[in-house]
């Protein structure tokens, strides 16, 4: 009866995502090979039904029908580590090679359960779904240039690349006003938390790069990047080289003002004690002038000045690196960006016996008060008299 039932989810599923004959075929294969195997044969009927998801999720990844372990896991109201942990069991008991999807080949069955279409939402809210997914596709194309979809779930960073293509294919105050609550709400889908933050990133990333647009003259913000979406994603390839140029060019000219300011603070006393001497009826401003010449006067002590400045700056810089190179960087991991502290091991304490050698100073702090002092001196008093009538 648990057998029928499971091929009967394994049809209502494959008949909810609409899927063809071939893989409603195949999902139910492996269905009745996995529920006859020793690992499923005595499980719970909720990972039963875990499993006849799973089926389908393998089944459309091989026959190319692109859908994600997210929808799987939404269909049957289930937690995701839980699918995910069935599906990698699954596929190894049954040796199956699954491909691996990328986010891009999906975003297009997934821009179709935004109910956004001039069917169901107004007119200056309605979007194609070909030229929604073309802008979503492109923006996270962007976002993987740029780190953010290193190691993050698929399903907030489509929602996240969906919205922000939602506003800016017509950036209308009206849509620019909605939130992302509010754009799930007119979608019709269940909002995700992480994509919030999906959304934050992609700005910054969008920001960094609109700067480098030569025609822009307004200072470029979170709150107006969008409107420049579409000529950051046309123009990507060359203003992420102009921002990488921009950024490197700015650390050489920081690294050159420490070098300076290192350089005239470890030359700059003696050379004045000198001039002061030689010259003592010189002014301030002609101390600082003969100064900045015998500064840009070339000479052994003052190459070796220099590359040790260098070197001590170059050193610096490589130890603040070392320790969170991704502030040095425009396009770090984000896990390198906001690394989390490492925990310092304490050392373990000695142990303590008892025997310890205690110093006379450390016998002085512990007397306090005046009585204490006269009952210490009397006693040791009494100690040396005893030890002068035994000898």
């Amino acid at each position: 009866m648990n057998l029928i039932k499971g091929l009967q989810r394994v049809k209502a599923l494959c008949r909810t995502l609409r899927v063809n004959r071939e893989i409603e075929d195949l999902s139910e294969t492996y269905y009745n090979q996995a529920y006859q195997h020793k690992s499923f044969i005595k499980v719970s009927l909720n990972k039963k039904e875990v499993l006849a998801g799973c089926c389908v999720l393998v089944s459309c990844r091989l026959l190319n029908w692109p859908i994600t372990m997210g929808t799987i896991s939404c269909l049957l109201d289930a937690d995701s580590m839980v699918v995910g942990a069935v599906y990698e069991e699954m596929v190894k008991i049954l040796n199956i090679k699954a491909p691996i999807i990328n986010v891009t080949d999906v975003m297009e069955a997934h821009s179709q359960e935004y109910k956004i279409s001039s069917v169901y939402v107004p007119e200056e809210l309605a979007e194609n779904s070909k030229d929604l997914t073309k802008r979503a596709v492109a923006l996270v194309e962007l976002a993987a240039d740029s780190w953010i979809v290193t190691g993050r779930k698929p399903i907030p960073i489509m929602m996240a690349a969906i919205y922000l293509a939602w506003q800016s294919l017509k950036p209308t105050k009206q849509r620019l006003k909605y939130s992302l609550d509010k754009f799930c709400q007119i979608a019709k889908v269940n909002k995700h938390k992480p994509a919030l933050k999906r959304i934050t990133e992609m700005k910054e990333v969008l920001c960094k790069l609109g700067k480098e647009i030569p025609w822009v003259k307004e200072p470029v913000t979170p709150d107006n990047v969008v409107r420049l979406m579409e000529d950051i994603l046309q123009h990507r390839d060359a203003l992420l080289r102009r921002a990488l140029r921009t950024h490197e060019d700015a650390l050489l000219a920081d690294c050159q003002a420490s070098c300076e300011d290192s350089l005239i603070e470890e030359t700059a006393p003696s050379q004045i004690s000198e001039v002061v001497e030689q010259t003592p009826d010189l002014s301030s401003v002609e101390l600082c002038e003969s100064n900045a010449e015998r500064a840009k006067q070339p000479g052994d002590g003052d190459d070796n000045q220099c590359a040790a400045s260098e070197q001590h700056s170059y050193t610096q810089g490589s130890q603040d690196s070392s320790q969170n190179w991704g502030k040095r960087v425009l396009f770090a991991p984000p896990c390198v960006i906001h690394a989390k502290k490492r925990r310092v091991e304490q050392p373990e304490p000695k142990d303590v016996t008892g025997d310890e050698e205690i110093s006379d100073s450390e016998i002085d702090s512990y007397i306090r008060t005046p009585r204490e002092a006269r009952d210490f001196a009397l006693a040791q008093k009494m100690f040396s008299m005893s030890e002068s009538e035994k000898s």
